[in-house]
Order: structure tokens, then C-alpha cells, then sequence
């Protein structure tokens, strides 16, 4: 929708739709499954946490997709959080089966071995989630993977001196209503409605596009090339080949969420 001024728009005026999944932004994820020589790869949105503690996670996936027979077998996987970098990658992993193509290798995705779980960690993510199902539900078109947090794995470049994680610097990627996008501006943190030498929520909100982008962080043009220089080995590379375009598999019609 285009911008318009607070004045502008008529809250009260609605419509109803059918029911469906239109729950956005969500975190367009790359999960791991299987094991470092038999290692898959998929696009998960619908993904999230359980419990803070213990610390739990959720994976929803179709039983058509390849990599569901690795989830019901080994019960394992690694949730890998995704950055702009990994846009090409993570929209790839999640229309090609992996019964067909290698997408580690397609990808130049590169796995290192987890501390706790079989599946590898994609190396290019600036965060993974290391995880043990406890429990499947059958939902519908989906099968939901619950499963207990056994590990968290950071990489060195968005921890501070004090040992800080900066998510912040990652450049984390979202996904919207069929679309990716790269995380914006920062509009307080958590309790910063409490802060009363905080500015107001109102205050941020009305500031324009044009003021936001002139206090940018100085260290965000830094912060990509730390993480261009991390991943020069490893970048997201288009598929090569004869044709450069590998067919899907026709049980498998994936997707981002599927």
C-alpha cells in the first residue's frame, strides 16, 4: 500500500476474507536435516518457539516434502536463520526437492558439524537452533515437529566484546505474504515504552523516510562487508549446468511455509 498520512486512512473500514495463513512476517528459515554425508535442505516459514523454558521450537512441514522422511526417521534438525545474503539460497531450498538436486553443493552452502545434533549447520547462517523432536502432530496438510532446543550456534561476527549477540548486524531476512524482505529500522527495544527519557512511540512512527535514513547506524555499511568477507567462500551462487534450471518433483510442490 502506498504511504499515507495518519488522516489519511479510515481505520473502520475493513473486509472479511476466507480463512487462510496470512500471518506475516515470519522467519523464512533454511532447516537442516539428516546427517553431514546425507544432508538435506529446506525453506520453513512456518517455524517458531514453543516455551522459553525448556526452550522449545516448532517446525510445520508438508509429508510430500523430501526432507519429512528425514524429520520422522532421525528426529533431528537444525533451524538456520537466514540473512540477505541467503535470500537466493533460501527461496532455491524451497522449490527444489532434494531428491533430485544437491542443494548444499548448488548453493555453495557449507555444513560444519553440530554440537548436539546430526544435521549440519549451514556456515553462511549467522544463527542455528539445534534441535530433538519430542513429539509430531498431524495438522491438516502439515505434520508439526516439536521439539526441545539442545544447542544455539552463533557466529563469531555479531558477538561483541562483551560477548553480546547483535542480531542486529546479521541482516536478517523476512518473509511477507510471498515475498522476502530485509529487516528494517529499529524502533526502540524491549521496555522502551517504560523509558520515559525514551522517545514516544508516536514520535517514531511520524518520523519520515527521508529522517530515518539520515541517522542510519555508520556501522551498518561495515557490518555487511564483515559479513560479504565471511561468506565470499560460501556466497549464494545461481544453479550452473547445461540448463541452470533443474524440474521438481511432481509430489513435491513446495514452497516457502510448506
Amino acid at each position: 500500500m502506498a504511504d499515507k498520512n495518519a488522516e489519511d486512512i479510515d481505520v473502520l473500514k475493513r473486509r472479511n476474507f476466507n480463512p487462510g495463513t496470512l500471518l506475516g512476517p515470519l522467519p523464512a528459515v533454511l532447516v537442516t536435516v539428516g546427517d553431514m554425508e546425507r544432508a538435506g535442505v529446506l525453506t520453513v516459514a512456518w517455524c517458531g518457539i514453543l516455551s522459553s523454558t525448556p526452550a522449545r521450537a516448532y517446525v510445520s512441514v508438508r509429508p510430500s516434502r523430501y526432507s519429512h522422511s528425514f524429520l520422522k526417521e532421525n528426529g533431528e534438525f537444525v533451524i538456520n536463520l537466514t540473512t540477505e545474503e541467503l535470500a537466493y539460497a533460501t527461496d532455491y531450498a524451497g522449490i527444489y526437492t532434494g531428491a533430485k538436486v544437491d542443494k548444499f553443493e548448488k548453493l555453495s552452502l557449507t555444513k560444519l558439524e553440530s554440537e548436539k545434533v546430526a544435521p549440519p549447520t549451514i556456515a553462511q547462517s549467522p544463527l542455528s537452533l539445534e534441535c530433538r523432536v519430542f513429539e509430531v502432530l498431524e495438522m491438516g496438510t502439515h505434520d508439526v515437529f516439536m521439539a526441545d532446543i539442545l544447542s544455539v550456534s552463533v557466529r563469531d561476527d555479531i558477538i561483541d566484546e562483551k560477548g553480546k549477540i547483535c542480531l542486529e548486524r546479521a541482516g536478517l531476512l523476512a518473509y511477507a505474504h510471498g515475498e522476502y524482505f530485509a529487516l528494517g529500522r529499529s524502533l526502540g527495544r524491549f521496555g522502551f515504552s517504560t523509558d520515559k527519557k525514551a522517545p514516544s512511540a508516536a514520535k517514531k512512527a511520524a518520523s519520515s523516510k527521508k529522517a530515518a535514513s539520515a541517522k542510519t547506524d555508520k556501522s551498518e555499511g561495515e557490518n555487511k562487508r564483515k559479513r560479504a568477507e565471511f561468506i565470499k567462500n560460501g556466497k549464494n551462487k545461481k544453479p550452473t549446468g547445461k540448463s541452470g534450471k533443474f524440474k521438481k518433483s511432481k509430489k513435491d510442490k513446495g514452497g516457502v511455509g510448506n
